[in-house]
């Protein structure tokens, strides 16, 4: 199982956040997530948003740290990519 987690760098909430995704599926991603405590409500679209606090928590976990391109890459790369919806 190998997920992706890209810098604690996008602004929201009063924190900072880092995405979490997979490059295999989804159920790989909410099976990593889940043991690593993340709740449901952090999943957005494609990806986990994970706060700053919990980056060294998901790399110790076995997250590979990339970049936010790379994470973009990635998902694009397996056909995960979920883009917003424009209104």
């Amino acid at each position: 199982m190998t997920v992706y987690i890209d810098p604690p760098t996008w602004p929201g909430h009063g924190r900072v956040w880092s995405h979490l995704i997979s490059d295999v599926s989804y159920d790989e991603l909410h099976a990593f997530a889940g043991e690593l405590g993340a709740p449901p409500r952090a999943f957005e679209r494609d990806h986990y948003d994970i706060p700053s606090h919990r980056y060294a928590d998901a790399v110790a976990a076995g997250a590979v740290e990339v970049s936010s391109r790379e994470v973009v890459r990635l998902l694009h790369g397996a056909g995960l990519r979920r883009r917003k919806r424009t209104r």
